[in-house]
């Protein structure tokens, strides 16, 4: 099963730069989709299923133009989870979950900490959605949590580690992703790839993509009955839809 996660800074923006295209190419079985930014009125959703997803699922946020995740799928899950439940986290369309017969799968778009009000928001919703995946995971114990997590975990995430005062590296930021990996996740990319330099976002400032200053801030989080099932995980940085690239993970 090889399964995409992918912050896309827009859908229409970025199906304008070939993403169908390349949807194809790559040939996964689930896509997770962070930052449509749009609601599917808003799309035309055969291009989608003319690309080999013919169920496709999305959760889009009560502000137009904002937010918002989406799941395609080449086979048809047993069932799909809109949200969380939460009310405080749910207006912004930030959770689906589609569940199959042995594992289910997550699409997951973090709020990031751009002021000191949403980063209060942030904070809230990190507290909220740990509790939530808690009593979720008693239910679903074989769960892929994929999506842009706005966080950096350790220095070798981010190309310049001094930058500790801004919101995607705080040390609490940190703390709560450390802790979230240690109630039960493998990040999959790091449990297979201990090297240096490997980003999943770039500011669109000072080239920094062609010189690869990035951040690691994209995950596909594997709970912990599942990890031997890992085969492969790793980064798209060619992928040029989004500030973000697409990240990969395998399993049996």
């Amino acid at each position: 099963m090889k399964i995409i996660s992918y912050n896309v800074n827009g859908i229409r923006a970025a199906l304008k730069k070939g993403f169908i295209d390349w949807l194809i190419a790559t040939n996964a079985d689930v896509v997770c989709i962070q930052e449509t930014k749009a609601h599917k009125e808003q799309l035309d959703l055969s291009l989608f299923e003319e690309a080999g997803y013919p169920f496709h699922y999305w959760f889009s946020a009560q502000k137009k133009g904002y937010s918002s995740v989406a799941i395609l799928s080449k086979t048809q899950p047993n069932h799909i989870e809109y949200g969380t439940g939460i009310e405080t986290m749910d207006f912004e369309g930030r959770n689906l979950r589609v569940d199959f017969d042995d594992v289910s799968v997550m699409s997951l778009y973090l709020p990031s900490g751009t002021n000191d009000a949403r980063l209060n928001f942030k904070f809230n919703y990190m507290a909220e959605f740990q509790q939530y995946v808690n009593d979720l995971r008693q239910e679903i114990p074989n769960i892929i949590i994929c999506g842009d997590y706005n966080i950096c975990h350790e220095e070798i995430d981010i190309h310049n580690p001094k930058m500790k005062g801004v919101s995607g590296f705080l040390p609490e930021e940190r703390d709560w992703l450390g802790n979230f990996i240690d109630s039960g996740f493998i990040d999959s990319f790091r449990h297979l790839n201990k090297e240096p330099h490997h980003y999943s976002w770039w500011s669109y400032r000072a080239n920094a993509r062609n010189n690869n200053k990035g951040w690691r801030i994209d995950y596909n989080m594997v709970s912990e009955p599942i990890k031997d099932r890992i085969k492969r995980a790793y980064i798209l940085p060619e992928a040029k839809h989004s500030d973000h690239c697409p990240i990969v993970v395998e399993i049996d």
